[in-house]
Formats: structure tokens, C-alpha cells, sequence
């Protein structure tokens, strides 16, 4: 009895270091897999026997293979991942958005101000083609520059979409797998060990999707484990998963959206609710960056080419006769859009729309607006929301906001309709220039100044600007100082009949221009009582360059942005190249945040990583050591072994 109770001892400990060899090994070959959490064999003491003399041992027995886990580190981290995901995501798409906005000659302020130089050539030789020739060349450029970034913004939103639809496609297919692992794990669940290796893989496809989008997870207590994104909506539960997909954005279908798929129809995800993953970033850079650089992009192009477009019209070009100058530019017009989840008519077509109309280009805002029924109930009457500042306004049907007006028409907007309103975000779209005829540019201003030698200050014209085309050049103004503090009279007569149209009297102020019948006369020094300046129509058109001026002083005219005050005064915008330069340090600032979002999430991420593996990861060395005290013991418990059977032959020998 004695030599066979030994013999048990012996092989129940060989059998339990052999265990704990073997649980050593796999840790020690599966050291480099990603996501495997070290095992252990748990060993506990087998229950004693007792006789007359008290209770012996029976050796050892393995009662479990446990896994290192820590659910919060694991949670933790996988948090961290989809953090820094997001953020790595955003930082990629905006280094590419940079780059359609370079500085240099490359850029689109470079090429505005080599349009605007060529005006002064024009000024100094107003009938010379050839110099007629660079402005429209450098038209042309400025023309492709605008257009060209819109195709880049146009490529950066499809790739996004290329983006979004392989991650999509990614995601299904980790939880197509996280379903078929939780059927395995369902299947062992009613035993008593953990199969461990199967939790690590689905810890890890967890894991893998939470770098695409933020997960949540809760554990069944068949074992399985339900996995959920933005806030709570099924990716899989229980032994079934759900597929991902890229859809139309409802309230724009040039944008893209994600919803889960469902036996009905494909259920939305709320862009507000995905806080993580590499798609959240994506999303979030389509949503705002993006829409916010179009139109940036846009305001600068309508207000720029409408600007140049109103002065040229302005001037005379070097037709015969001459005729005001036709239009430089071409730009993408104003555009409405519906919702998509919008009230139909029978030929599925959208039963309201709006139409957009600018009506002041410099007072246009670099926002896309939300357009709704008040919910009053009376027609008509809409909120607008200024998208990139959340301004919300109450408005009626053909109210002016912002330079431009809108027009709902009938039918109206249904209860529960809404529109997308984009003003100027298409505005660099095609922008191309239309003039071809270099005669037609409008070099010459319809008017001219004179003084009369008589004078005896020291006023000189310093400009002479054509405010609109309220302007009559077959009026003649005459204005004439009445004293030497700035008053004066002024009159309009007839050019040809000098007839006396209209008259007044006002008080010129030094750096304040003089405005009589749509024009503006600006004069440097200080006139003296008695002094008289004329202003009569251009006599000679080829040879007067006022209005190529005009073009050039764009240069230093803050037409871009304007707003309206309180009190109703207009506030200055910014210069031409100033709104570049504010887009190059806008989208400049959004790169250089979005890169230290990218490199704090990532050192969190990675400090969270290190934590967990510290954790539950393998140490070679720790393995190393067991290697040998599980060899070790192995040895002894062959050792007694070898004893048990030389009592066993001793006994037998002394039996025989």
C-alpha cells in the first residue's frame, strides 16, 4: 500500500509539472502573437486520507488554466487605440488637405496677385494687345487655380468615401468572426474551464474593430459577448452579427454616412456618436474640415470674381463703339439641397425646393445653413442655421441674410423638410474665364477728371472710381469750391445741350471722397476758393486707363467676409490675399492641432498597451525561470517515482 500510494504521489506530480511545462511552452511560443494573454496552470493540493495515524497526502492535481486578464486594462486600452485612430485618421486627411492650399508662386494668392500686377501693365499701356494678352492669360491661371483646388477637395471627399467603404467592409468582417468565436465559447460554456485561447482571439477582434470604430462590449451569461458602436447599436449579439455600411448623408448625398444593416431598411449611425476609431475621424474630417475649406475656398472665389466682374462692367472696353466690359469670370452658382428623408410627389421627385440668389458677394459667409420650418404653422415662415457658428435665425420666404436671398416658391416646405443651403461652397467650382477678346477688357474708366488751370490750391485728382451703373457719362459734373475750408457746389448739365439737370452743395473733407451722379472723386491736397474740377465723359477711351486702376486697387479692398453690424453699418472684411493667407492659417492650425491630438492619443495609447501587457503579457525571462523549476520538478517527481518502484521490487523480493 505504501509503495503504491508513493507511486501516485509520484505520477500526479509528473502529471502536473508536465502541465505546467506545457502551459510554459505555449507561452513561450506564442511570445510575439498579438493580443495573447499569458496562461498558468493553477496546481492545488489533493485532498488527504486519513487512517490511525492521521491524515496522509495524496500529492498534486491541476485544477485550471488560467488566463492573465484585466478587463478594465483591456477595456482601457482598446479606448485608448480607437483615441488615437481617430485622431491618426484626421491628422493623414488634413496633411492632404494642406497641400491644396500652398503658399509661394504654387498658391492661389501668387496667382491673384499676378493677375492684379498685369492691371498695372495694362495702366501704363491701355491699347497695347500684348499686355491685354497677359491679363487674360493671368485670368486664365487664376481661373485654373481656384478650379483645381475644388477638384482636389472633390478627390479628398472621394477618397474618403473609398476610405470609409474599405473600413466598412473590414469591420463586417471582424464581427462576422467575433459571432462565430462567441459560438465556439457558447458551445464550451457549460464546462468548467475557460477556453482561453478563444477569449484572446476575441478580445483581439475586438480590439481590431475598435481601431476602425469605438466599441462597446457586455459580457452574456452564455459566455458570449454583444459588441456595440456609436452608443448602443448592435455590431453582434449573441452568434450574430451585423454588417457595416457607407451610405448617402440624408442631409447632403455628396457626403457619406454610416448605418448598420438591417432586415428592413439600413439604420443610421449618428456622426455624434462615434467618439473613436479611425472611421470617426474620417467623418469628422468629411463633416467639418472639408465642408469648412469649400467654402473658405468658395467665398473667396464669388467674391473675388464677382468684384472683378462689377468692375469691369464699370469701364469701357475697346469696342466701336466702346461698350462697358463683359464678364471676366465664371463661377459656380448657389445651390439648394434636400434632404433626402424630404416629402416627394407622385414622380418621386422632391416636392419643395428653394432657389438662392447672391445678392451682395462680399457680404457672403464661409457656412453651408440649415433651412426648416419655424413650426409655427404658417407658410413662409423658416429657421436658418448658419452652420459653421450654430446663428440661428428667424426668416420668411424671400428674406435677404447674409448677401444672399432665398426663395422656397410653392409648394412649402413640409413639416418635417429640411434644406442645405450652400451660397458660396461651390463658388471655385469650374471657375473658368469667359473672356477670350482681349479688346474687351475694360481698361478705360467712362469718365474723366479735369482741374481747371485756373486753380490756385494744391488739390490734385488721387482717383476717380465709378461706384455703379447708375452712372450717366453724357452728364457733365462741374464742382466748384466756395471757400477755402472745403465747401462747394456742384451741378449736372447736359453734355451736348449743357442743359442744368440737378445741383447741391456739400463740404469736402480732407481723405473723404466727393460722390455726384455714381461716381467717386477722391483729391490730395487742399483746394482754395474759387477752384473748379470737371468730370465729363472719356473722350478718348483707348488711351484712359481709370478703370484698370480700378482693378488694381482690389489689391487693397477688404470686400471678402463683410458682416452686418447691429446698428446696420457694414463692417470691413479682408483683402483678397488676406482671405488666403486666413485659409492657409486656418487649415495650417487645424494641421498642427490635429498632429498633437494624433501624438498625445498615440503615447496614451501606447502607455495604456504597456500596461495591459505588463500585465497579461509574456516575460521570456519569467518563462525561462519557470522552464527550469518545472523541469526541475518533473525530475524530483520521476525521482520518487524510481523510489516507489525499488520498494515496490524490495517488497516483492522479500515476499518471495
Amino acid at each position: 500500500m505504501a509503495s503504491s500510494a508513493l507511486m501516485s504521489i509520484g505520477m500526479r506530480a509528473m502529471f502536473a509539472n508536465t502541465a505546467a511545462l506545457n502551459v510554459t511552452g505555449h507561452n513561450i511560443a506564442n511570445n510575439g502573437v498579438a493580443g495573447y494573454s499569458r496562461q498558468e496552470a493553477e496546481l492545488a493540493t489533493a485532498q488527504g486520507q486519513f487512517n490511525g495515524a492521521g491524515f496522509f497526502g495524496k500529492g498534486v492535481v491541476v485544477t485550471n488554466v488560467k488566463r492573465a486578464h484585466d478587463q478594465f486594462l483591456t477595456m482601457q486600452t482598446a479606448a485608448a487605440q480607437s483615441l488615437s485612430s481617430m485622431d491618426s485618421a484626421r491628422a493623414g486627411q488634413l496633411s492632404q488637405l494642406e497641400d491644396v492650399f500652398p503658399p509661394g508662386e504654387q498658391g492661389i494668392g501668387s496667382a491673384t496677385g499676378n493677375f492684379l500686377n498685369a492691371m498695372v501693365d495694362l495702366a501704363n499701356t491701355p491699347a497695347d494687345s500684348s499686355a491685354r494678352q497677359v491679363v487674360l492669360a493671368r485670368a486664365n491661371d487664376l481661373a485654373a487655380r481656384y478650379s483645381s483646388a475644388a477638384s482636389r477637395l472633390a478627390m479628398l471627399q472621394q477618397g474618403v468615401q473609398s476610405d470609409l467603404q474599405t473600413s466598412a467592409k473590414t469591420v463586417s468582417a471582424l464581427a462576422e468572426q467575433v459571432a462565430k468565436v462567441n459560438a465556439e465559447i457558447a458551445r464550451t460554456h457549460g464546462l468548467d474551464q475557460a477556453p482561453n485561447d478563444l477569449l484572446d482571439k476575441r478580445d483581439q477582434l475586438v480590439a481590431e474593430i475598435g481601431k476602425y470604430v469605438q466599441v462597446s462590449t457586455i459580457d452574456a451569461t452564455d459566455g458570449t459577448m454583444g459588441v456595440f458602436v456609436a452608443g448602443g447599436q448592435r455590431l453582434v449579439l449573441g452568434i450574430e452579427s451585423n454588417k457595416m455600411l457607407v451610405v448617402q448623408d440624408p442631409a447632403d448625398p455628396s457626403r457619406s454616412a454610416l448605418a448598420l444593416e438591417t432586415p428592413n431598411q439600413p439604420l443610421m449611425i449618428s456622426q455624434d456618436m462615434l467618439t473613436g476609431g479611425s472611421m470617426a475621424g474620417l467623418i469628422r474630417f468629411q463633416n467639418k474640415d472639408l465642408v469648412d475649406a469649400r467654402n473658405l475656398l468658395g467665398q473667396m472665389a464669388v467674391s473675388f470674381a464677382t468684384k472683378v466682374n462689377t468692375t469691369q462692367s464699370l469701364g469701357l472696353d475697346l469696342g466701336d463703339p466702346p461698350g462697358a466690359g463683359a464678364p471676366l469670370f465664371a463661377f459656380g452658382a448657389p445651390v439648394s439641397i434636400a434632404n433626402l428623408n424630404n416629402a416627394r410627389d407622385a414622380t418621386g421627385n422632391f416636392a419643395a425646393q428653394a432657389t438662392l440668389a447672391v445678392t451682395d458677394a462680399s457680404l457672403l459667409q464661409a457656412s453651408d445653413y440649415q433651412l426648416k420650418p419655424d413650426g409655427s404653422g404658417v407658410s413662409g415662415s423658416y429657421t436658418l442655421v448658419r452652420l459653421s457658428d450654430g446663428l440661428t435665425r428667424n426668416i420668411a420666404d424671400g428674406d435677404e441674410v447674409d448677401g444672399f436671398t432665398i426663395n422656397i416658391g410653392s409648394p412649402d416646405l413640409a413639416a418635417t423638410d429640411s434644406l442645405l443651403l450652400r451660397p458660396c461652397g461651390m463658388g471655385a467650382t469650374d471657375m473658368r474665364c469667359v473672356l477670350d477678346d482681349p479688346s474687351g477688357i475694360a481698361a478705360s474708366s467712362p469718365v474723366t477728371a479735369v482741374l481747371s488751370p485756373a486753380n490756385k490750391g494744391t488739390a490734385t485728382v488721387g482717383s476717380l472710381k465709378v461706384l455703379n451703373n447708375t452712372i450717366d457719362p453724357n452728364q457733365t459734373a462741374t464742382i466748384n469750391f466756395s471757400s477755402d475750408t472745403g465747401d462747394y457746389d456742384w451741378e449736372l448739365r447736359d453734355k451736348d445741350t449743357g442743359a442744368l439737370l440737378s445741383s447741391g452743395s456739400a463740404t469736402w473733407t480732407a481723405g473723404e471722397p466727393i460722390e455726384v451722379n455714381g461716381f467717386a472723386l477722391s483729391l490730395n491736397g487742399v483746394p482754395k476758393s474759387g477752384d473748379k474740377v470737371t468730370v465729363s465723359k472719356t473722350q478718348f477711351p483707348a488711351t484712359n486707363n481709370g478703370n484698370a486702376l480700378q482693378m488694381f486697387a482690389l489689391r487693397d479692398e477688404r470686400f471678402v467676409g463683410r458682416t452686418i453690424k447691429l446698428d446696420g453699418s457694414i463692417a470691413e472684411g479682408a483683402t483678397i490675399t488676406d482671405a488666403y493667407a486666413s485659409v492657409m492659417a486656418d487649415v495650417g492650425v487645424r494641421v498642427q492641432s490635429a498632429k498633437t491630438s494624433a501624438e498625445i492619443s498615440s503615447t496614451a495609447a501606447d502607455s495604456a498597451l504597456k500596461t495591459l501587457t505588463s500585465k497579461t503579457g509574456v516575460n521570456l525571462d519569467e518563462e525561462a525561470a519557470r522552464l527550469i523549476q518545472f523541469q526541475q520538478g518533473y525530475q524530483a517527481a520521476a525521482k520518487v517515482l524510481q523510489v516507489a518502484q525499488q520498494v515496490f521490487d524490495t517488497m516483492l523480493q522479500l515476499g518471495a
